[in-house]
């Protein structure tokens, strides 16, 4: 190979690595065609996607992978192979039933709102808000995080985030029982939580922001429906010695 073409292509590589990922939000919809009373049953996907780049792929299919695991009914996820699809089965399943229970009118609400909310020279942070409605007393309302090596497009698991897990614990849990007036030498379960074991322990929903990092307990975690969900903050002035990546 002549050594000019060779540094071109050389360049084009390294253009193409270093290319400023982009995220475009796309919506999904999907409402029955059946006759209902009322609110028709209905599902709203807003979703970024990655563009162009070597690392879109990865990340979209991650996002869409997560999603799948959110939105479904029934004893596993569908096959929907795109989120277009994804929406169709979740109304589809929806009519089936109401085909084969006709006096059971039971109005079903999907919304999904993913955007992107951190950003810095290593990492990307997805946040997928979401909301499903299929029967019940009530709907379940929760949140999602998905953090993105920016050099290679894989995920960061929760349990790859920090070096020392056991001393961010501890700081964890000095600050939840500051923020819910828990006293220190008290059960960490007063007030009615439900830590398994009476034991404090992180949550499986953990962002990355701007102040530091924050620990977010999506509803049923630790807590009843009506308590609904709780959070902490730990600043990175606290926190940061124990990062491996931010």
């Amino acid at each position: 190979m002549k050594p000019y073409l060779f540094s071109f292509l050389f360049l084009l590589l390294f253009a193409s690595c270093s290319k400023e990922l982009e995220f475009e939000t796309k919506t999904y919809e999907k409402k029955t065609s059946l006759k209902c009373q009322g609110l028709c049953p209905k599902i709203t996907i807003k979703i970024p996607i990655a563009k162009d780049g070597i690392l879109a792929d990865s990340i979209n299919k991650k996002i869409f992978a997560t999603l799948k695991q959110i939105v479904y009914f029934g004893e596993a996820p569908y096959d929907s192979k795109d989120y277009q699809e994804l929406a169709n089965d979740f109304i589809a399943s929806y009519e089936k039933m109401q085909q084969e229970n006709p006096d059971e009118l039971i109005g079903w609400e999907g919304d999904v709102n993913g955007r992107l909310v951190y950003k810095s020279e290593k990492v990307i942070g997805i946040e997928l808000q979401h909301y499903t409605f299929t029967g019940g007393a009530h709907g379940y309302s929760g949140k999602t995080s998905l953090l993105f090596n920016r050099e290679t497009g894989h995920s960061i698991t929760a349990d790859s985030i920090f070096n020392n897990v056991e001393a961010v614990k501890t700081l964890a849990e000095k600050r939840f029982r500051e923020k819910f007036k828990i006293p220190a030498d008290a059960p960490i379960n007063s007030g009615g939580l439900m830590f398994e074991e009476e034991k404090f322990a992180l949550p499986a929903t953990i962002f990355l922001s701007d102040k530091g990092v924050l620990l977010y307990y999506n509803t049923y975690e630790i807590a009843s429906y009506a308590d609904g969900p709780r959070d902490v903050m730990l600043p990175y002035s606290e926190v940061d010695k124990y990062l491996r990546i931010k």
